[in-house]
């Protein structure tokens, strides 16, 4: 299959269409619009101020920073110059920020926007230049070695003949979000990129019905906001639009008028709490069963969200209940779910097209790659889009692929039809005092089938029974008396469709929400299993008689 660098795909559109908007970046109540012209320009402009401070081919080159328009131009920028992206999370901690500067050996860092500036300069370094984008926000933040775009920008000029990267040049080194222990750097190339991006736009369906608009929000140090936003951006093109803070973000969703939404589980259950805080449940059922009145409804619920104009829904990044997907296929929105890692550059396997009797599965895989399933199950992949090693790595890099077969670390099932199910991590399954192992995933999207659940995590490693340590949504009833009993009614209708060693002792209710900012979540919104079995322990009944507690 043919592909081309993403870098050479924007400069098509940047010469096909100069004047047309790209980027659209909302401060503080207005919208900066950047077209493709003034994007390649300032790309330009800033790669040759890269290599006017020493940078030379091959060197890494960090952005931390929250998604905006200079995320995306810094990006281009670096490709132009010939270097390497490092991209850390906004939200990463001192350890982490820390430990991807020392580990990629970073040579130069973009700063934008952060809520908390501290963590970086805990580790910044005097030898590390860094570059900080024209955001109000960078006011907050002074750089021992730092240069304002600003100034990059007046002091240089566009760079005349930027770099023309292979299809095996490394594009990215990408760190996992990291559930256990220090992240690894993906080494992802030119090639593992625009294969992903093609083959999602082969599958996804939008090709070239009509301007296509994006809103990306979820992390762009993500693979997955990489190759299905960035990716997908400079494969068609999209036109792409951010969010301001988290208070405007329905307004600016609404402003964007996305034809394309991805969106990861977590948020997908906020938005459901929030519609059914003004409309109970039992009203909206009662409306959506009426003919005419029903789609009336359900096109009021999608425009209040932004998302009227919406052709294909996503969701990926995490396990998702199917009571979920069909609740929102009431209000006409089909999710797909996608699958894809940090080492197959993105999603790899999707119900794309949506087919509604695919939903609990993650559908067939990208023309791009190729998946089986291992003896015990594992998913296996090979392909243009799967990594070919850890960066300063060997031995994990070795150990991560059998004959080309990259080990995915996900138990599988293969559906009659064809289409994967992921059962969950192969690691994350626990074994009990009784020697019987448990597989968490299953049972958590039981529980979470409920809306009266926003966040759930099954434990048990040496106990007894597991239990399932629950957070609950914004829907949830108002009395504790009322919770108790919807969640013992709860607990005995999953516990009945579960074999004896697999039952849930009791339910324990969290008064708070896990969070990457208090350690418990990654910065895509996957359980860090570890710290919360560790952080709940020792708050757990020693011997619990009733079925549910509460912290």
């Amino acid at each position: 299959m043919a592909y081309q660098p993403s870098l050479q795909r924007f400069l098509q559109h940047a010469r096909n269409q100069p004047e047309k908007i790209f980027l659209n970046q909302p401060i503080a109540g207005s919208w900066q619009q950047y077209s493709f012209n003034e994007v390649e320009q300032q790309a330009r402009t800033m790669a040759q101020g890269l290599l006017a401070i020493g940078l030379k081919k091959g060197d890494r080159v960090g952005i931390i920073s929250k998604n905006c328009a200079h995320w995306f131009i810094a990006d281009l920028a670096i490709m132009m110059a010939g270097l390497i992206s490092v991209p850390i999370y906004a939200t990463a901690g001192e350890k982490t920020i820390g430990y991807v500067l020392e580990h990629s050996e970073m040579k130069a860092l973009f700063v934008g926007r952060l809520d908390d500036y501290q963590p970086l300069l805990q580790v910044l370094s005097n030898e590390l230049p860094t570059i900080s984008m024209p955001y109000p926000e960078l006011q907050s933040f002074n750089g021992i070695n730092d240069q304002s775009w600003q100034t990059v920008i007046a002091e240089q000029q566009p760079l005349a003949a930027v770099a023309e990267p292979s299809l095996e040049d490394t594009m990215t080194l990408c760190y996992t979000s990291g559930t256990t222990g220090n992240p690894k750097g993906v080494v992802v190339t030119y090639k593992n990129l625009a294969s992903a991006a093609k083959g999602a736009v082969d599958i996804i369906g939008i090709a070239h019905t009509g301007p296509q608009r994006v809103v990306s929000y979820l992390p762009l140090a993500h693979i997955t906001e990489r190759g299905l936003i960035e990716g997908i951006a400079y494969e068609l093109p999209l036109e792409v639009f951010f969010i301001d803070t988290l208070d405007t973000f329905i307004s600016d969703v609404q402003h964007a008028r996305p034809t394309f939404f991805l969106s990861v589980p977590r948020l997908w259950v906020k938005f459901q709490a929030q519609i059914l805080k003004a409309m109970p449940q039992k009203k909206l059922s009662l409306l959506l069963s009426l003919p005419i009145l029903g789609n009336i409804v359900a096109k009021k619920i999608r425009t209040k969200l932004g998302l009227d104009q919406v052709q294909v829904f996503g969701c990926g990044s995490a396990p998702v209940s199917e009571e979920l997907l069909r609740w929102y296929q009431r209000l006409g929105m089909n999710i797909g779910e996608g699958w894809g890692m940090t080492e197959t550059s993105g999603l790899s396997c999707g119900n794309l097209p949506f087919d509604a009797n695919r939903i609990g599965t993650i559908g067939k895989p990208l023309p791009c790659v190729e998946m089986k399933l291992s003896g015990e199950q594992e998913i296996m992949i090979r392909g243009d889009a799967v990594f070919s090693e850890y960066y300063l790595d060997p031995e994990n890099t070795e150990k991560a692929f059998t004959d080309g077969w990259f080990h995915t670390g996900d138990k599988g099932e293969l559906t009659a039809d064809g289409d994967y199910k992921v059962v969950g991590r192969i690691k994350e399954q626990f074994k009990t005092a009784k020697g019987k192992y448990v597989v968490p995933v299953p049972i958590e999207r039981m529980l979470l089938s409920n809306s009266t659940l926003e966040q759930a995590c099954v434990i048990g490693s040496g106990m007894k029974q597991p239990i399932g340590l629950v957070v609950l949504s914004d829907s949830a009833p108002q009395t504790q008396a009322e919770q108790q009993t919807v969640l013992e009614d709860l607990l005995t209708q999953v516990n009945s469709q579960l074999e004896s060693h697999q039952r849930l002792d009791y339910l324990m209710v969290c008064q708070h929400s896990w969070k990457p900012e208090n350690e418990l979540l990654t910065p895509t919104l996957k359980l860090k299993r570890n710290e919360i079995e560790q952080y709940y322990m020792q708050k757990l009944p020693e011997d619990s008689r009733q079925k549910v507690v509460f912290e």
